[in-house]
């Protein structure tokens, strides 16, 4: 069976295989190398992630080369405002994603485990699409991204800090994050908390960043059979046989 990565997270992984999705890009970078395998859930949070672990890679016999786990967006939903059921205090959020991590390494200790820090929040954006104050603030988000960091590094995992990367960019809130825009008197609807395409640009290039300083390179990577090109169609068997792979960076496209 070919070996494969799982993308697990709240509702940013979950829409990652829209069109210029971060999922899609990444399964096209690693297309014919490594399966990528979408585990997202849409208002999920870290606590009720505990209960899905049991369950989520049934019918795999092997587990992942690689995870990324990317919660934290609707942890840090605020008390008292209209999506408080999401929130989870920052010190649990910390303790839920180390069991997460602890999950993962116990299928497998040479797992490659990347924390993906939740984004920084548009606020006018959220506050648009909300209609009424907030229930986000980019700063509390910060918190809760801050105790991300902390844990990857207590862990020796692998960490990509979104809050921070994101808005080294002017502009991020609109470039980087959905709002609501008028085009041709027509509204496209946002919510100041999920990607745009430039968003999600950012984030397949940083997995595949960590990924390859983590040893998962794709163009270090063997596809899984021989290039067209290679095929000898008067000997087909041996051709099939052999499984001629050649390294990523050799192999020649259509």
């Amino acid at each position: 069976m070919r070996s494969h990565v799982v993308l697990f997270g709240d509702s940013i992984t979950e829409q990652s295989f829209k069109p210029n999705g971060w999922g899609s890009a990444l399964a096209n970078t690693y297309t014919r190398k490594v399966d990528v395998v979408v585990r997202g859930y849409g208002g999920y949070k870290s606590r009720w992630a505990l209960f899905l672990l049991q369950t989520l890679l049934v019918g795999y016999t092997n587990p992942p080369v690689a995870v990324t786990i990317f919660f934290g967006a609707n942890d840090a939903a605020l008390l008292g405002r209209t999506s408080e059921r999401q929130h989870v205090p920052v010190e649990e959020y910390k303790e839920n994603l180390r069991k997460i991590v602890h999950h993962f390494k116990e299928l497998s200790p040479a797992m490659l485990v990347v924390i993906i820090i939740p984004p920084p929040i548009d606020e006018e954006g959220r506050n648009e699409y909300a209609r009424e104050l907030s229930e986000r603030t980019n700063e509390v988000t910060g918190v809760y991204a801050k105790q991300c960091i902390e844990l990857a590094k207590e862990l020796g995992v692998y960490s990509i800090n979104l809050w921070s990367k994101m808005q080294e960019t002017e502009g991020w809130q609109k470039k980087f994050l959905s709002s609501q825009v008028l085009r041709n008197c027509t509204f496209f609807y946002g919510d100041g908390l999920h990607l745009t395409a430039e968003g999600n640009a950012i984030v397949h290039e940083e997995v595949v960043r960590v990924f390859s300083e983590g040893g998962l390179d794709a163009t270090q990577l063997a596809s899984d059979y021989p290039h067209h090109s290679e095929i000898d169609p008067k000997n087909l068997e041996k051709s099939f046989q052999e499984r001629s792979c050649t390294a990523g960076k050799n192999s020649k496209t259509t």
